[in-house]
């Protein structure tokens, strides 16, 4: 992730830790937008080839999340990303706990993004859906209204993420 975010972005662990784990999360992203979009859609569990389509889907590129996975990861730092290292009493070092707690973070967080169906629906189109449509960057940008209007920050071109007043 090399863009920064806002000014003090510089809490260089973490940012590291975010990117080790992405595709990891971004997996567990999919699995939970799929696990809502079934659940609201189709709860009978009834099959047709549009919900296989869904259920049987194994991700072959997470390229088309990357953009939502850096600016949610920036957010997090925004908000948690002290740059002071606390002491650690349990022989982990700092990149172990920052991987943990993000990771917990990053689960709350989709958790809470997937109940809106509009964001699990995008989620779906970037990935499930992919070469379907031609929209692209329109799921994105719905992705992104979603998760910014949850945390309450806008990101600005020239000054990055700024907390909403």
């Amino acid at each position: 992730m090399v863009r920064k975010f806002f000014p003090h972005d510089k809490n260089y662990l973490l940012e590291g830790a975010q990117l080790r784990i992405r595709d990891r999360l971004l997996t567990l992203l999919i699995d939970q937008a799929v696990t809502t979009y079934q659940h609201v859609h189709n709860p009978l569990g009834l099959n047709d080839d549009f919900s296989e389509k869904i259920a049987n889907y194994l991700p072959r590129s997470l390229d088309s999340l990357y953009s939502f996975y850096e600016t949610l990861a920036a957010v997090y730092r925004f908000k948690y990303g002290d740059n002071q290292l606390a002491f650690l009493w349990d022989g982990r070092d700092h990149s172990e706990k920052y991987e943990e707690d993000w990771q917990q973070t990053f689960q709350e967080w989709t958790s809470r993004l997937c109940r809106e169906m509009q964001f699990a629906q995008a989620v779906l189109d970037l990935t499930v859906f992919l070469p379907e449509i031609h929209t692209v960057h329109l799921a994105a940008n719905r992705m992104n209204a979603v998760m910014l209007d949850r945390f309450e920050v806008k990101i600005h071109k020239q000054k990055g993420i700024m907390r909403v007043a």
